[in-house]
């Protein structure tokens, strides 16, 4: 783990914690790229304590090409649910250690693996253990849905061909190693009872195929009573939070730094 911390607060104010998971389509990424270290300085500018997670990566199906077992850093590759059972220990030691609200979030594959996390986290005590789920251009379902026309229409780049059903379905098998756990709630939520799920914001961008997933993970999330913010960033594409220099990049973590600000000023309301 990595933590960030932000300026000092107020004598009494509660810190918030975000832990964050990077994206990487589960075998690639690591704490250093942007999407984890400058998502994390940026937040941690805006008063949020940032726990990033070097979380095991999968590893590839494929023997064609050498790859090794272990990533940058040194973590060994394992297939689901090994990531869930790290981050579960991850979330425990952070709720230990922390006085304030602690949330768990993520990007791209990052995002499925923190509402995965979150799944098993409801069903380990019966309850929300945690105090918000932060969720950015994510997919949640083992296939991805169909497209809407709408959609397909505002796709632009390689993307269009990259994030399709087929190749995200080869992904996900690789990070599960096997199509019976496809269907484990904890791997893939989307389509899933969501009993216990933690308030939610669902950030995502405009021109990204991901979205199909995401509206209909919006769905069942309504469907089952969770507090919900579901925001777009207009003309923006996947991956904005890992390119620092561009304007949605700034927009998203304003986002997100905004609405973990309103909820842990509720939650002090609520609880003086």
């Amino acid at each position: 783990m990595r933590c960030y911390l932000p300026p000092p607060a107020p004598i009494g104010t509660p810190t918030p914690t975000l832990v964050w998971l990077h994206g990487g389509a589960f075998f690639a990424g690591g704490l250093d790229q942007p999407e984890s270290d400058a998502f994390a300085r940026a937040l941690a500018r805006r008063g949020v304590r940032v726990v990033s997670v070097d979380y095991p990566l999968a590893p590839l199906l494929s023997t064609r090409w050498p790859f090794p077992h272990r990533s940058a850093s040194g973590v060994a590759r394992v297939r689901f649910p090994g990531q869930v059972h790290d981050l579960s220990a991850v979330l425990t030691h952070v709720r230990a250690t922390s006085a304030g609200p602690v949330l768990l979030g993520g990007a791209s594959a990052g995002a499925c693996l923190a509402a995965g996390t979150a799944v098993a986290a409801a069903a380990g005590d019966g309850g929300q253990r945690l105090d918000g789920a932060v969720l950015a251009y994510g997919f949640f379902h083992a296939r991805l849905p169909p497209r809407p026309r709408a959609l397909r229409a505002r796709l632009r780049g390689r993307r269009r061909f990259t994030h399709t059903r087929w190749p995200m379905t080869a992904m996900n098998l690789n990070y599960t190693g096997s199509r019976s756990r496809l269907g484990n709630p904890s791997a893939f939520p989307g389509g899933h009872r969501l009993a216990g799920f933690p308030p939610t914001l669902l950030l995502d961008a405009d021109r990204d195929a991901m979205r199909a997933s995401s509206d209909l993970f919006a769905a069942d999330l309504a469907a089952a009573g969770v507090r919900l913010e579901h925001q777009v960033l207009p003309e923006s594409v996947h991956g904005f939070l890992g390119r620092p220099h561009e304007p949605a990049f700034t927009a998203g973590v304003d986002v997100i730094a905004a609405v973990i600000a309103r909820w842990t000023a509720e939650r002090v309301t609520a609880t003086a």
